[in-house]
């Protein structure tokens, strides 16, 4: 079954799911998508077609500004001109095919999408998390289906790597999502390593922060990373939104047990790389830390934490340990979690324990995985 069977599929089920989805045109596999390109291209994309350059500006308006579902909505442009752009594109925003809610409110939104690199599976999917918390709403969403790092603790790693999701499909999960107006925050958590897919993380990045774009400060957005070779650094250089690294170990063998890019890159690396960039201002670096009991909670890694990161203005999330099948790894309880944020604090290092959100819809930390959903479309 292909993309679009899957899709027309679902479409019952969306409806009956949540009377709250947003209805998008279905999706054409002859045309292309118009979400997700630059000024730049969408000037080139005119021109090929014979209308004026000034339609391109128009376009990015309607796309990034007024959130458009289809081309016939682009009111302000000529109905030739729609007619013209309707026969090889259309908008490409696609509705997401069914959601869970957690009873904390966390609510967990399954797309459907297409992958920048060939796929053996005939349909495949990807999770996108909306947290609601008083007065701040984040979206945590992917960037691959799947991943290749294949973090021992982590869900999305076991299902192994599908391919890169387009920046279309990336945007998409904001662009249709039903609480998008709602939106405050959104990091760059979900499936995927973000540096492993970097051109698109980039451009999409610059859509929600662009004059042209959606005009959002980029304080509001974090992209996360294992720590890739290059790829990091790039970031560091391109963009101007927080960052924030997948720590969990401070020691080189262990965080290598746990983490297999270690090798690649081994954490004391990421650090120097990072202690070259200032976070004294705009931009924030925090580190990401799931604590395992017994593991990497004991006073001896708070100070290695505390002796790699001086120096570098920071902060650490801790994050509980969620199981998953077939790993052998204990959670840390409460007491030792508080202990090692006392300390870290104590130290000058800014640390909070992460509130878990969306467990019992496996919405949480290191859960995320659609490995079964695609295995059922083939």
């Amino acid at each position: 079954m292909n993309y679009y069977a899957i899709t027309a599929k679902f479409s019952l089920i969306t409806l009956h799911f949540s009377p709250k989805f947003i209805t998008f045109a279905p999706m054409n596999p002859q045309k292309k998508r118009l979400l997700g390109l630059t000024p730049t291209e969408l000037k080139a994309l005119v021109g090929s077609l014979g209308m004026p350059a000034f339609t391109a500006k128009q376009v990015a308006q309607w796309l990034y500004e007024k959130h458009v579902k289809s081309i016939d909505e682009m009111t302000n442009l000529s109905k030739r001109n729609r007619e013209l752009l309707s026969a090889e594109y259309e908008v490409g925003a696609m509705e997401p095919i069914d959601c869970q809610r957690s009873k904390d409110g966390t609510i967990k939104y399954l797309f459907p999408v297409l992958t920048s690199t060939p796929s053996p599976l005939p349909s495949l999917f990807v999770e996108t998390v909306f947290i609601p918390d008083h007065d701040r709403a984040t979206l945590c969403v992917s960037c691959q289906v799947g991943c290749k790092m294949n973090c021992l603790f982590c869900q999305t790693g076991k299902q192994g790597w599908q391919g890169n999701l387009t920046a279309a499909d990336i945007l998409n999960q904001i662009y249709a999502l039903p609480e998008v107006d709602q939106l405050t925050n959104i990091v760059f958590m979900g499936q995927g390593e973000p540096m492993d897919n970097l051109d698109a993380v980039l451009r999409i990045t610059e859509i929600m922060t662009a004059d042209w774009g959606w005009q959002w400060s980029p304080k509001r957005i974090t992209v996360s990373s294992v720590g890739v070779r290059n790829k990091l650094k790039r970031f560091l250089d391109e963009s101007p939104c927080h960052v924030a690294i997948s720590m969990h170990s401070p020691l080189h063998e262990q965080r290598l047990q746990l983490m297999p890019a270690e090798k690649a890159m081994p954490l004391e690396e990421t650090i120097a790389l990072l202690k070259q960039y200032d976070f004294t201002h705009q931009r924030r670096c925090s580190f990401e830390y799931i604590c395992f009991g017994g593991l990497n909670d004991t006073p001896l890694y708070g100070r290695e934490i505390v002796r790699l990161l001086e120096g570098l203005e920071c902060r650490v999330n801790l994050i509980r340990f969620h199981e998953i099948p077939n790993v052998d790894l204990p959670a840390s309880d409460e007491k030792r979690m508080e202990a090692l944020r006392d300390y870290l604090t104590a130290h000058g290092i800014t640390t909070t324990i992460r509130a878990s959100r969306g467990q019992d819809i496996f919405a949480a930390c290191g859960l995320l995985s659609t490995a079964h959903q695609s295995q059922q479309s083939h």
